[in-house]
């Protein structure tokens, strides 16, 4: 945890303070990051011999994830991913990561993709793929491949959930999979005079069946394949099949893992989440790439239907789908119904959040001691951004109206969150609240984060320039530099 100043709080550098050496992780959100690094198998495995540091470190991460688990028992997912996964070779990785998810309560339903095997399908039968804006034409022959593929890659997957060998993550899993006529298909027809033949979209989904699967403690396993009431077979996309099957079952999360690593902005950094309004104008601007654009499509479809979050992720990064849910900011972008991050008043609910925060601060002697009747007492003082029903900052403001003057204490923005401006978004929230109040300067004592405050238009002040009340309060021995602004 980060960002600081000083009595009664502290006020930080989200980019800029050091973090105290033996502070814990702080809380995360889903998709929120400890500050060390997620051991993996092998050193957990290790950390026997390890010493207790390591110990700890692992310790600390695995309860800073326990909220997570709680959050997201019952819940149910719906986890796609393209054949080009199966083809990199790290079925088996996602395989083991969807087990975890299964043994912590969650639901998964995972959908796959077979367009490279079915090219290397068509490829052995010396006959060309067919495409029409960007679609494939499934023809008798393309047909046969597609199921082909599908059979194969099926029979794999449930292959890796049958894995239980002793010392893998398999080991004691035991996870039955049900496949099967989940998805009612019809034709795309002729469009633009191309006639598609046997290539299709969702119609219907058995969202009953797949919820009395789910409720039994089984993973559903989705094909790219449909069929029509009368018993026709059709080729489906991947992208169709998981955003009408979230849809349908109103699940909590559709969570695309493909080639592509997520959602560029304007000049290409990935954009970590973005709300439903956002990526429609993103989609609207045709400024995305062909493929990026195709996945935002169906993850905003499903948006509209229903689905409250959905996620784009890469599968060439081991463990992206644990990395997504479990880390502040996640692998790849999160599409939400809503804007995620609230910028708002404290009420009564977030003591217990705000204690959390400032208490590795307190121990180091960066903040001072201040009770929870001292912070139920003042939290009608204090703003918090919470993202993901977790608090990441807070700030609070004590008035001196005798002088027109506020105190701006302890602005705290947690590790995970350095340098995503959280801090400087709570500066303007205090300073919008200073203006309101008729406050005409804003000061803060703070012993360790000086120059983000100049940067800021702080200037350095004295103690004489300090409120009466508050010089009486100074504490002589830590020593804090003043630091004051015009409003």
């Amino acid at each position: 945890m980060n960002a600081r100043t000083d009595s009664p709080g502290q006020d930080p550098d989200p980019a800029a303070a050091p973090v105290p050496p033996d502070a814990p992780p702080a809380p995360l959100s889903e998709v929120s990051a400890p500050a060390t690094p997620i051991p993996s198998a092998a050193a957990g495995a290790d950390l026997a011999e390890a010493g207790a540091p390591d110990q700890q470190q692992f310790v600390d991460w695995l309860r800073a994830v326990a909220p997570y688990i709680h959050t997201f028992r019952g819940k149910t997912f719906v986890i796609a991913f393209s054949g080009e996964l199966v083809k990199a070779g790290v079925l088996n990785a996602l395989v083991n990561d969807v087990a975890l998810l299964h043994a912590m309560g969650m639901h998964v339903v995972l959908v796959f993709g077979s367009r490279p095997q079915v090219e290397e399908q068509l490829a052995l039968r010396n006959v060309q793929s067919q495409y029409a804006d960007g679609v494939r034409i499934t023809d008798n022959a393309a047909l046969e491949c597609a199921k082909e593929a599908a059979g194969e890659l099926r029979l794999d997957i449930e292959a890796a959930f049958s894995q239980g060998l002793p010392n893998t993550p398999m080991a004691g899993a035991q996870l039955s999979v049900i496949s099967g006529n989940f998805i009612t298909a019809r034709p795309v027809g002729i469009v633009n005079g191309v006639d598609y033949q046997h290539t299709g979209l969702v119609r219907k989904v058995d969202d009953e069946s797949m919820r009395m699967s789910l409720s039994h403690g089984k993973v559903v396993l989705l094909s790219p394949l449909g069929f029509s009431p009368t018993g026709q077979a059709f080729n489906l996309s991947m992208e169709d099949v998981a955003s009408a099957t979230a849809s349908a079952l109103k699940a909590d999360k559709l969570i695309y893992i493909t080639e592509v690593p997520g959602v560029p902005d304007a000049v290409g950094k990935l954009m970590k989440e973005m709300s439903l309004r956002t990526a429609m104008e993103r989609l609207q601007n045709n400024h995305l790439p062909p493929d990026v654009a195709y996945y935002l499509e169906h993850l905003v479809k499903a948006l509209r239907n229903g689905v409250p979050r959905a996620h784009l992720i890469p599968f060439d990064l081991d463990g992206s789908v644990l990395l997504e849910l479990f880390l502040h900011d996640g692998v790849g972008t999160m599409v939400s119904d809503t804007d995620l991050e609230s910028l708002r008043e404290a009420t009564l609910d977030d003591v217990g959040g705000i204690l959390q925060l400032i208490a590795p601060l307190e121990a180091d002697g960066t903040l001072v001691p201040r009770g929870r009747h001292l912070i139920e007492r003042d939290i009608d003082k204090f703003s918090v951004i919470e993202h993901d029903n977790v608090l990441f900052g807070c700030a609070a403001l004590y008035e001196f109206p005798r002088e027109n003057m506020g105190e701006m204490a302890c602005l705290t923005v947690s590790a995970e969150a350095q340098g995503t401006g959280d801090g400087e978004r709570l500066l303007k929230r205090i300073e919008r609240r200073a203006r309101t109040l008729g406050l005409e300067r804003l000061f803060v004592l703070t012993t360790r984060t000086e120059h983000w405050f100049l940067k800021r238009g702080f200037v350095h002040a004295s103690v004489d320039d300090l409120p009466e009340d508050k010089r009486k309060l100074y504490n002589w021995q830590r020593k804090s530099m003043v630091l004051m602004k015009k409003l």
